[in-house]
């Protein structure tokens, strides 16, 4: 969710006396400082209540960076796939993180995997488990990885 202002200050609202540097930082581990670099007034850009100037990937990076710069003990992800990528991925390391997604390939080296069927567990345990298992967690796969069979 972003806020009507600035780039810089949606990306430092969890650490508002975050020094520029650190800013930066984050948002190149979000891959969000090359599209920020581009726009006539970079960091300064105001970007608009809920960042409605921004495609709907920038706005993820952005959440991104903020994230990273706050460095939380958790992570909430919710079908943030789109702008989840092997360098922001990094971010989910050494801290719990819950990933909710429907493209199975973000979570397939989760430590735990927890499939919902309409509101309830269904099954639970690693990808690999999973697959053998034969359920309906193996039936999604086959779905979404048919054309690489």
């Amino acid at each position: 969710m972003l806020f009507s202002g600035t780039l810089e200050d949606n990306i430092k609202y969890g650490r508002p006396d975050a020094p520029r540097e650190q800013v930066l930082d984050a948002s190149v581990a979000a891959n969000a400082h090359e599209s920020i670099a581009k726009l006539p007034d970079g960091y300064a850009t105001v970007v608009g209540e809920r960042g409605t100037k921004l495609s709907g990937g920038q706005r993820q990076r952005i959440a991104i960076a903020r994230a990273i710069l706050k460095d939380p003990r958790i992570l909430i992800f919710d079908e943030a796939t789109s702008a989840l990528d092997t360098q922001s991925e990094r971010l989910m390391k050494n801290r719990t993180s819950f990933i909710i997604a429907h493209r199975l390939s973000t979570i397939q080296n989760a430590d735990i995997i927890l499939v919902m069927d309409q509101g309830r567990l269904a099954e639970s345990g690693t990808h690999a488990g999973l697959l053998a298992k034969g359920g309906l967690y193996t039936k999604l796969h086959a779905l979404q990885f048919k054309d690489q069979a």
